[in-house]
């Protein structure tokens, strides 16, 4: 039984595999409920208006939900990019056509809270993250300067405005911060740096930050963009092919594929936060992150398709892929390792209601690891997690 034991630990050691568990349920299904939009960006939760997200080259606010659809919250928005609430409720908003940080009091008034460091204009303040302190930290990369006007600032900033208005800066190192997010206990700050697609983190002293270091790499080419973290200290974040999600210590637990654009933000929504919403080229999409929540009783998707997950699951050499439709369609089914590349396509082709099954043998093209299958008609994506096991 002891060399049984050995064995099957050092097989799972050679396999590259992670201990931690990802948080992303297998039956997860991504949802598209918006679109048609220019280019959205920072969405933001609340239970009595719900989803508020930013078309930032379309210049609006838009508030969505279930009920409603889709329907205009602000029209000029300047530009807007991130959006967050304070402390006690009011919508902070990241105006990249007026290079400033603003707040909407609840009667609807605009007001800037940032707009100058040294007599300098802001460059365009990009993503937003408030602290229980009622802190705001944002970053300033030079993105989205409006045509016609100049960078004052030398630099690309990380900022905290005081909860009495003052603006100090904290960091200036990276080239382009983009998303911004605290840990749980709000001990760390991360920001990641766009184009590197590097996430830092920082420890978090009071007002400051210090102790800079790297947390996490995204490899496919592209830019890290929007973060936000869940109550497991859990990080995702969003760039090339999809959302990557990494542990708290910086290992990558899973990728939330997302094709056609790459993703720009995502938050935390519904009564208990544990639907993750996201924003990505003109659309918007949802995916519930519970494990206890049985998908058919959501009133997504499944009821026309469902991907099974693959039996036996880890494999070594075959497994089998299996998928319910409903009604005629055109369906492909792919595998890609956790960069995102494309390794093998199962079916592709048109196909009528019934259940299907297809095997598939391993041995030349898999190393062993982790890896994502992919179903996917023209408004649905579901993707599962399968290991091979040489």
């Amino acid at each position: 039984m002891k060399k049984l034991l050995t064995f099957g630990i050092v097989l799972l050691l050679l396999s590259g595999l992670s201990f931690a568990q990802s948080p992303v349920p297998d039956n997860a299904v991504l949802e598209k409920i918006a679109d048609g939009f220019d280019f959205v960006e920072g969405p933001v939760w609340d239970d009595t208006l719900g989803l508020l997200f930013s078309d930032l080259q379309g210049n609006a606010i838009y508030r969505w939900t279930e009920e409603d659809s889709t329907v205009i919250y602000l029209s000029p928005s300047a530009n807007s990019n991130g959006l967050a609430y304070d402390s006690s409720g009011q919508l902070i908003i990241a105006q990249t056509g007026l290079r400033r940080v603003a707040l909407q009091d609840f009667n609807g008034t605009i007001v800037s809270i940032a707009d100058t460091f040294d007599g300098k204009k802001l460059n365009s303040p990009n993503d937003l993250a408030v602290k229980s302190d009622g802190s705001i930290f944002f970053t300033d990369p030079p993105f989205n300067i409006p045509s016609g006007q100049q960078q004052e600032l030398s630099f690309s900033g990380i900022f905290r405005i005081s909860p009495s208005g003052d603006l100090q800066l904290l960091d200036n190192t990276l080239n382009l911060p983009n998303g911004i997010c605290f840990s749980p206990d709000e001990s760390k700050l991360y920001v990641n740096n766009s184009q590197a697609r590097v996430i830092y983190v920082w420890d978090v002293e009071d007002s400051t930050i210090n102790n800079k270091r790297e947390f996490a790499r995204i490899t496919p080419q592209g830019y890290a963009d929007g973060m936000k973290v869940d109550s497991g200290g859990n990080l995702f974040c969003t760039g090339p092919l999809g959302v990557w999600v990494f542990s708290p210590d910086g290992d990558l637990l899973d990728t939330i594929r997302i094709t056609g654009s790459s993703p720009s933000n995502c938050n935390w929504g519904d009564a208990d936060r544990k639907t993750l919403y996201i924003t990505a080229g003109s659309n918007v999409y949802r995916i519930r992150l519970e494990e206890t929540l049985d998908v058919k009783d959501r009133g997504e998707l499944p009821g026309e398709i469902e991907l099974f997950q693959n039996y036996p699951n880890p494999f070594n050499p075959a497994t089998n892929f299996g998928f319910r439709v409903s009604e005629s369609g055109t369906l492909s089914l792919k595998i890609y390792d956790v960069l995102g590349n494309e390794i093998s396509t199962i079916i592709e082709g048109e196909f009528t209601p019934g259940e299907y099954y297809f095997p598939f043998s391993a041995d030349v093209l898999l190393s062993s690891g982790t890896y994502f299958y992919q179903l996917q008609s023209v408004d649905f994506i579901q993707t599962k997690k399968l290991i091979f096991m040489k």
